[in-house]
């Protein structure tokens, strides 16, 4: 208890301790390590006192006692004091309450808003922290760089992002069109309006409730009497004169008096009257279209008004400086030439001829100066300039070519040029022109003359001229003198090879070539590897008849900057660039170089032998394919092409021959036994095509073969042998559809409804993806009159193979041919196109299914849908032969051979449009390269060249005539 009380006692002397004055740095619990806090007791009343900053707070310890009389207010009585707020404090800024729209911030302060409503997962708080950081050129740096990395990525992204938003675009445009797609045919129907259409619309009726103001009266003023008394006098005739007249003198205008009113209308018909008469003047009576130069248009006026004072006054001026030029530097020539040539552009041309006289006189060794007064003086006069002129310059070539211009007579040429030799041996263009005066003998003497040492010996022209003139031996030295003269001119090469061409001595060209080649690579010459340089060598070579030397440049230069590894692909290249060019010789060497060095290549082998048969002869042809056929035994395309050259060209005992061989090289291929089969039948060789089909489907049993078999006994008509070969086939081939078709004609020939029935019901069980079968099935079923299992078939057809547009067109067409069934069709259409937006054939159908006012705009949406089908573009060119358009047609319809050659059906139409309305040349035109595109495909075109009975064979003229006839317009 005594020790209790003891430790009582001393805390009880702490606390005494602790009761007085508290330093003022002091924190409690410092000493122990613990952190240092305040409490609302530490800071102490909201507000201070009236006492003063020193007074101590009520409550606190050392306070004084509140004085008793102090009014105390409610509102301070409640206020819980708490010290004086930090200077910059705002209220609720750590819980992120933000400044108020009207309420100032400190200075100093920032602004932002950091509390959550501004804080986004992904972007982060919407103000820039750091904004009031320095950005320095390390900030700009990394800027950049994280740029550059965006633009990289977005760029990696780009044609997929925009392809698929273009793809969502046209989705969602397909969903929810816009208000301008669904108008738009509404719109274009607009176009079609006349004007009284436009004039009798309408006029939208204002029912605004706006008050309207009441139109204002006209006001009439009277006129006053002076008004009408002077239009009276001036519009008023005059049957006496008044006393002013008769006194000034009759009826001239009194003076002073004021004259008659002036006309304003007249006065604008007589300015159009000159304006009029102005444009006639510089237009073309003829043609009526202008021929005024709108870029010398003021040069014109300025030199066909030359007396105006400005241009005076310029020419003034222009000769006082001229006169100052020539008098402070009276030897510049050009100065005395500018003043000449001024005074002819005033028309003082005395004065010019005195000045240019006076300026040769001054400087004497200026050949300008005294050929511009020979062109100014008349040429008796020139003469004894030009004379004077080259005795003071005797070696001046352009002064001794003047005097020659100026002569006549051709002896009085020749003396003045042969006297300019003489003084000036080494000029070409005085040997030039000397040579051209004279004769053939005389011309050889002059220009062994003019090649020898001291005259031209580097004149190549020269050089070639003489040997020109000269025999075939003499022309030899000529050339090897010159190309020790010159040995780094390929002329003088390239004429050597043509002398010896034309003279019969081919093998030299090749030497000849080689050896220049060699020169110019050891001289280093910039030609020697100028592969483009020696092809034109070569062109220009064959076009000049020269086909040996072309020849030999395109051997000798056809491995310069080559290397191996890419001679197939350069030089298949070159040669298709010469065939565009025109140099088919030059193409043949290079496809004869490659097959030096690549010879077991059917791809040029194909290449060369299409040449030779263009551009060829028969006997050159027939060697190509000789050696292709040994060099590749196996390409079968070379042997078909050997054998149908022989059989067109007359020789069918040699396209058997050629056959033959191929069979024993290729007994197994289908395509050498049926182009036997094709050449026997077509040769009505009826029982030597069945032996080699017996052999062929023994052999080679493939499933044409055995088609081939089966249309053979049809041609034959032996139906029994065809239905059993049917069977046979079918049975060792059920996937090939083109079998069940013939099984299923077969039998509607014979009248068997039910067995083709069954025919095409088990075929399109095996076969489902046969587009064909579906629709031999379908007609089968029309033509029986059983509208609705084609329509059936056509439904099952179309889930067998979705986005068909053959099945949805023969849809719509089985609809049209009912009564009544178009508003049906029609419907079929749009699901047909809403399945198949970019198909030709739907949008054509589309079009022809429309009113003939209404298919235009129709077109206008297929071409946007499908803008390069064959199928639309002659469809359109259909309904500009309809309207009568007739170069629209023309151009359309070569549209659309152009871009599909193969369909027969535009041909067709074509010829048509010029049996109508074209010329014997157009349609010969048009028939002519239908043949060369040799088309097998065409709704209409299949139908007629495939038809039992029609033997057409390959004369596709006769096809075409077919076809026309079987087309119709719709």
């Amino acid at each position: 208890v005594g020790a209790a009380k003891g430790r009582m006692s001393s805390l009880t002397q702490k606390r005494r301790a602790l009761a007085g004055q508290v330093p003022s740095n002091y924190v409690p619990g410092l000493g122990r390590g613990a952190t240092g806090f305040t409490t609302r007791s530490d800071i102490g009343p909201a507000r201070y006192q009236q006492g003063g900053e020193d007074q101590v707070p009520q409550g606190m310890p050392g306070a004084a006692p509140a004085p008793q009389n102090q009014q105390v207010t409610p509102q301070e009585r409640n206020v819980v004091s708490f010290g004086q707020a930090p200077q910059g404090y705002v209220p609720g800024a750590g819980r992120g309450v933000s400044l108020k729209a009207d309420e100032q911030q400190a200075p100093g302060t920032k602004g932002e808003d950091l509390g959550d409503s501004n804080y986004s997962e992904f972007f982060g708080y919407g103000e820039q922290l750091f904004k009031d950081a320095n950005y320095d050129e390390d900030d700009r740096e990394a800027d950049a760089v994280w740029e550059a990395v965006d633009d990289t990525m977005d760029m990696r992204r780009k044609e997929r992002r925009e392809a698929r938003e273009k793809e969502e675009l046209r989705k969602y445009r397909s969903k929810l069109p816009t208000l301008h797609s669904q108008f738009a045919d509404i719109k274009r129907e607009l176009g079609d309006l006349s004007k009284d259409d436009w004039l009798n619309i309408p006029d939208a009726n204002d029912i605004g409730a706006k008050k309207r103001k009441a139109p204002e009266k006209e006001r009439f003023m009277p006129a006053p009497d002076s008004l009408l008394a002077q239009a009276q006098a001036e519009q008023g005739s005059h049957a006496q004169l008044d006393d002013r007249q008769q006194t000034m003198g009759g009826i001239a205008t009194v003076a002073g008096t004021a004259s008659q009113m002036t006309d304003l209308n007249k006065v604008g018909e007589g300015r159009n009257t000159y304006l009029q008469l102005k444009l006639d003047r510089v237009s073309d009576s003829v043609s009526g279209q202008t021929v005024v130069d709108p870029k010398g248009y003021l040069t014109d006026l300025n030199s066909s008004i030359k007396n105006q004072s400005a241009d005076v006054g310029d020419i003034k001026q222009a000769r006082l400086l001229l006169k100052s030029a020539i008098t402070s530097n009276p030897k510049h020539a050009p100065a005395w030439i500018a003043a000449a040539r001024l005074e002819v552009i005033a028309g003082k041309v005395a004065q010019a001829r005195n000045l240019i006289v006076q300026g040769c006189e001054a400087t004497p060794l200026n050949e300008d100066i005294w050929l511009e007064a020979s062109t100014m003086h008349p040429p008796d006069q020139a003469k004894k300039i030009v004379a004077q002129a080259v005795q003071h310059l005797p070696t001046s070539v352009p002064l001794w070519m003047r005097a020659s211009d100026l002569e006549t007579e051709d002896k009085h040429k020749r003396r003045v040029l042969r006297r300019s030799l003489e003084l000036i041996p080494d000029s070409e263009r005085l040997w030039k022109a000397a040579v051209e005066l004279e004769t053939e003998e005389s011309a050889r003497v002059l220009l062994t003359r003019a090649v020898e040492e001291g005259c031209c010996p580097l004149s190549v022209d020269l050089w070639l001229a003489l040997a020109r003139l000269e025999d075939y031996s003499n022309a030899k030295k000529v050339l090897n003198d010159a190309r020790k003269k010159v040995p780094s001119e390929p002329q003088i090469w390239f004429t050597a090879a043509r002398l010896e061409e034309a003279n019969g001595n081919a093998q030299n060209v090749s030497k000849i070539l080689e050896r220049s080649i060699r020169q110019f690579t050891d001289m280093r010459l910039k030609i020697a590897d100028d592969r483009d340089f020696w092809h034109q060598q070569a062109e220009e070579a064959e076009r000049s008849g020269y086909p040996g030397v072309a020849e030999g440049l395109v051997r000798v230069s056809i491995d310069v900057n080559v290397i191996p590894s890419e001679r197939r692909r350069i030089w298949e290249a070159e040669a298709e660039a010469l065939l565009d060019r025109g140099a088919v010789h030059c193409a043949r060497t290079v496809y004869a170089c490659l097959l030096q060095i690549l010879n077991t290549k059917k791809k040029i082998w194909m290449a060369a032998a299409q040449l030779e048969k263009k551009h060829g002869t028969p006997e050159a042809l027939d060697a190509l394919l000789k050696k292709a056929t040994t060099m590749c035994p196996k390409a079968w395309p070379l042997w078909l092409m050997g054998a149908k050259e022989k059989w067109i060209n007359g020789d069918l005992p040699g396209a058997r021959t050629i056959l033959g061989e191929a069979f024993k090289i290729n007994p197994d291929n289908e395509e050498i036994w049926l182009a036997a089969v094709k050449l026997e039948n077509e040769n009505n060789e009826m029982q030597r095509a069945r032996t080699l089909l017996e052999k062929a489907r023994v052999q080679a049993g493939t499933e044409r073969v055995w088609m081939q078999s089966a249309m053979l006994e049809r041609e034959a008509g032996d139906k029994e042998a065809h239905a059993k070969l049917l069977q046979e086939g079918l049975a060792k081939y059920p996937q090939f559809d083109k079998l069940w078709m013939m099984t299923i004609q077969a039998h509607r020939a014979a009248g068997l409804i039910e067995k083709a029935r069954d025919a095409y019901t088990e075929g399109c069980a095996k076969c489902p993806q046969s587009i064909p079968l579906w629709l031999v099935a379908v007609n089968f079923e029309r033509e029986a009159g059983q509208v609705n299992k084609a329509r059936s078939l056509l439904d099952k057809g179309r889930l067998k193979n979705p986005k068909c547009p053959e099945l949805w067109l023969e849809t719509i067409r089985l609809e049209v041919s009912l009564e009544g069934g178009k508003k049906l069709a029609s419907t079929r259409l749009a699901q047909a196109l809403q399945e198949c937006p970019s198909s030709g054939i739907l949008w054509s159908e589309a079009i022809l299914l429309e009113p003939r006012q209404q298919r235009k705009a129709k077109s206008v949406d297929a071409i946007k849908n499908c803008e390069n089908d064959p199928f639309v573009i002659c469809t359109v060119a259909r309904l500009f032969h309809a309207d009568r358009k007739l170069e629209k047609a023309r151009t359309w319809f070569n549209r659309a051979v152009t871009l599909n050659p193969d369909f027969g059906d535009a041909w067709a139409y074509w010829y048509k449009l010029e049996a109508q309305h074209g010329s014997d040349m157009t349609r010969g035109e048009v028939s002519r390269r239908c043949a060369e595109a040799k088309p097998k495909h065409g709704e209409v075109w299949q139908v007629v060249c495939k038809r039992p009975g029609n033997k057409f064979k390959d004369d596709y003229k006769a096809r075409l005539m077919a076809v026309v006839e079987a087309v119709q317009d719709r």
